[in-house]
């Protein structure tokens, strides 16, 4: 681990080594598995008012027959006092409020089933879905001497993951469906009630392969960055690779981080840690990643899981290098310690 570092600190890529990742991972080296291409859409909620814009807020009091100033007093409502049940928004008269109910909407929050909480800080939720379903969250605090703590919500985008790379524990309990853009969000804003702090940064590395559910998760961005005022820096969309999708998300111009789970330096390894780059190859992802700097000029950061003898040695440091040597500048690399399968 020691070499690979020391050879990534080229000024080709910054390594950064993280001390803590998202999801608790385990490994099974080189096995080769079979790739599950369905995306089941998220469960249609029509009437939830979390993830809604003011814009939208406000047409909706008056279609309901209320003066527009009272979706602003929603807005702030689910936005800024967090207010989790219709009936406690006493600021609102109470026949809005019935309106609101016998229309059938709700706010949207969810409930935490359990959480368990790490000797440093970190926080794993569990958080329970209206079908009943169970997803994760996790809450990483970082404290800074020189500022205001940090406070990551790092957020789930599916039931699971069709993708099942072979050392990430989230794709052996398989896929469900995606989750819909409020049920993102309310991973943290349930992250802020646990912590009663505001969550300054968003990282999309939880279950789920966020490039799969892209409409949702663009959709939980623009709340995230708009309504819950989390700045689009400080918003990560991380992505194992899926073919398209790089580009679709550079038409955006975001100035969010694009994060690409590497994990390997040549096309063999990586299909072998990760089976889904046999539809993406490496050189594919990497032309991408490139058009994407010069779409956006935001770098893109590389994501690597040190596997003890399996893509952490000098060699493999030295090709790494190489090929970003090779593809340009504009990179950034996270080399990430593997951590063993603890499931909540």
């Amino acid at each position: 681990m020691t070499l690979l570092r020391q050879v990534i600190s080229a000024p080709v890529a910054h390594a950064v080594v993280l001390s803590r990742s998202c999801l608790a991972v385990s490994v099974t080296p080189r096995r080769k598995l079979s790739v599950s291409s369905s995306s089941r859409a998220p469960r249609v909620d029509a009437n939830v008012l979390l993830g809604m814009s003011e814009q939208e807020l406000q047409k909706l009091a008056v279609d309901l027959g209320q003066q527009s100033y009272r979706g602003k007093q929603l807005h702030h409502l689910i936005y800024k006092r967090k207010v989790k049940e219709i009936e406690n928004f006493i600021q609102l008269p109470q026949s809005f409020r019935n309106d609101l109910q016998e229309a059938g909407w709700t706010v949207g929050r969810l409930p935490i089933f359990r959480t368990v909480t790490a000797a440093d800080g970190t926080v794993k939720l569990l958080i329970k879905l209206e079908d009943n379903r169970l997803i994760e969250t996790v809450g990483i605090p970082v404290e800074d001497e020189k500022g205001p703590m940090r406070l990551t919500a790092c957020v789930s985008s599916q039931v699971g993951c069709p993708l099942r790379c072979s050392f990430c524990a989230t794709g052996k309990g398989g896929f469900s469906r995606n989750l819909s853009s409020h049920e993102i969000v309310g991973q943290v804003l349930a992250i802020e009630e646990i912590f009663k702090h505001r969550v300054t940064n968003v990282v999309f590395m939880g279950m789920g392969e966020p490039m799969l559910n892209l409409k949702s998760v663009l959709e939980a961005h623009r709340c995230l960055n708009k309504d819950v005022q989390i700045g689009q820096r400080m918003i990560t969309i991380s992505t194992v690779g899926v073919p398209n999708t790089i580009k679709k998300l550079a038409s955006y111009k975001l100035q969010s981080t694009l994060a690409i789970s590497l994990h390997a330096p040549n096309q063999k390894l990586r299909e072998s840690i990760v089976p889904s780059a046999k539809s993406y190859p490496l050189e594919a992802i990497m032309k991408d990643c490139r058009d994407y700097f010069q779409e956006t000029s935001r770098r893109v950061s590389f994501e690597y899981a040190l596997l003890a003898g399996v893509n952490d040695q000098v060699e493999h440091a030295v090709e790494l290098a190489e090929l970003l040597h090779e593809w340009g500048r504009g990179h950034h690399v996270n080399l990430i310690p593997f951590q063993s399968n603890r499931r909540i």
